[in-house]
């Protein structure tokens, strides 16, 4: 009997001894798969980002190469800029993108990044931006005289906010002497502390913000046909009815120079206008504009100006090269106009008011002297200088 009872009890032992091993192996071998899974995961979480990555870089690639076509002017729909599988340097991953739409309906663009067999895509939009964002912007600093003020017309209810704004972090960067006044947002450069970068000393209606990044601010290249043009010598007066190069502008006083149809000039040196001459774009010869690409300096004397009949800013821009250091306006009439020099000083010495735009690398009005901002130099076209395509509406 008792031999049966120790058999039995050593059975038990045996059985449970065994269901212990079973128990630990099947704890082992999910635990050893729940490690592989999370290694798996971990594995493949690392490609999802690698991919990720990748697909950004296709992405910034064919902006890259948008903005690169826009340099060869007239601009032209055909062989859009498109990669497959481009190997990113010193990675196993690479990118593919494919940009589609006309200069009519815009552009996207589609971006697939591949690391170790998975795949990620991003799709984006990409509108132009143009160089006339801003009512006024600058490199460095903005100071307006006391009862300036800065507004916007030719708005509707989609219209943004008129924004005056500068790349510059330094104290009192944009300053509003007593009782100025700006319609809208005012912008200062990033990381800067608003309180410290405004010296407002009179209102500013909208919100004052650093920004995200520095506004770029891209040289301007003359057109190659304006450029390999020969030169006409000085234009002192007279009508000018086709684009032209010029060693300089040098206007006694009293001389009228008429601007009669579309006109671009390129200005190697200095544009000067004595007392009270005067560059007029005339509004009864049709289509008349001008564009002037200004190598040197603009010196302008009391009552002297440029003076367009128009009325439309979009009519006349005038675009500072990186050898333009200074801009002088004395105008005695309303300016009409948009001005693009992000190397030059810029001053607005009377109190005549100026419509349209003003990038510089710096600008001050010396007197009270109301600027308008018109909304519509927001409108660009591929064919525009200093346009620039970017990343909007970004999705995966």
């Amino acid at each position: 009997m008792n031999k049966l009872l120790k058999s039995k009890k050593y059975g038990s032992v045996m059985v449970l001894a065994v269901l212990a091993i079973v128990i630990l192996a099947a704890a082992g071998l999910g635990l050893l798969s729940l490690g592989l899974n999370s290694r798996l995961s971990a594995v493949r979480g690392a490609f999802e980002i690698q991919a990720k990555a990748a697909a950004d870089a296709g992405l910034v690639k064919a902006v890259y190469e948008m903005n690169e076509k826009l340099k060869v002017k007239p601009w032209s729909d055909s062989s859009l800029p498109s990669e497959t599988d481009s190997a990113i340097q010193d990675s196993s991953e690479t990118y593919s993108y494919i940009i589609t739409g006309s200069s009519s309906a815009g552009y996207s663009v589609e971006s697939t990044g591949k690391s170790g067999g998975v795949q990620k895509k991003v799709v984006s939009s990409l509108p132009l931006q143009g160089p006339f964002d801003y009512s006024l912007f600058s490199n460095s600093y903005i100071w307006l005289a006391s009862n300036t003020t800065v507004d916007q017309y030719n708005t509707d209810a989609s219209t943004p906010n008129l924004t005056v704004g500068t790349n510059s972090k330094a104290s009192a960067a944009i300053s509003l002497f007593s009782n100025a006044q700006i319609d809208g947002d005012v912008v200062v450069g990033p990381d800067s502390d608003p309180s410290v970068a405004v010296w407002n000393n009179g209102t500013i209606t909208g919100d004052i913000y650093a920004a995200g990044e520095s506004q770029p601010t891209p040289s301007i290249t003359v057109p190659a046909a304006l450029a390999a043009l020969p030169s006409s010598g000085t234009l002192t007066d007279g009508n000018v009815t086709a684009s032209a190069k010029y060693t300089k502008i040098d206007m006694g006083n009293n001389a009228i120079v008429t601007i009669k149809g579309p006109v671009s000039l390129y200005v190697t040196g200095d544009i000067k206008l004595g007392n009270s001459a005067q560059i007029i774009i005339d509004n009864n010869t049709p289509n008349s504009s001008l564009t002037i690409y200004l190598g040197g300096n603009l010196v302008s004397q009391n009552g002297s100006g440029i003076n367009n009949l128009t009325q439309d800013p979009q009519k006349f821009k005038l675009f500072g090269l990186d050898t333009c250091a200074s801009m002088g306006f004395k105008n005695s009439s309303a300016f009409y106009g948009a001005v693009y020099a992000p190397k030059a000083d810029i001053i607005y010495y009377n109190s005549a008011d100026l419509y349209g735009s003003v990038i510089a690398k710096s600008f001050q009005t010396k007197a009270a002297a109301n600027i308008h901002y018109d909304a519509f130099l927001r409108n660009v076209t591929v064919n525009d200088e200093a346009v620039t395509f970017t990343i909007k509406k970004w999705h995966e």
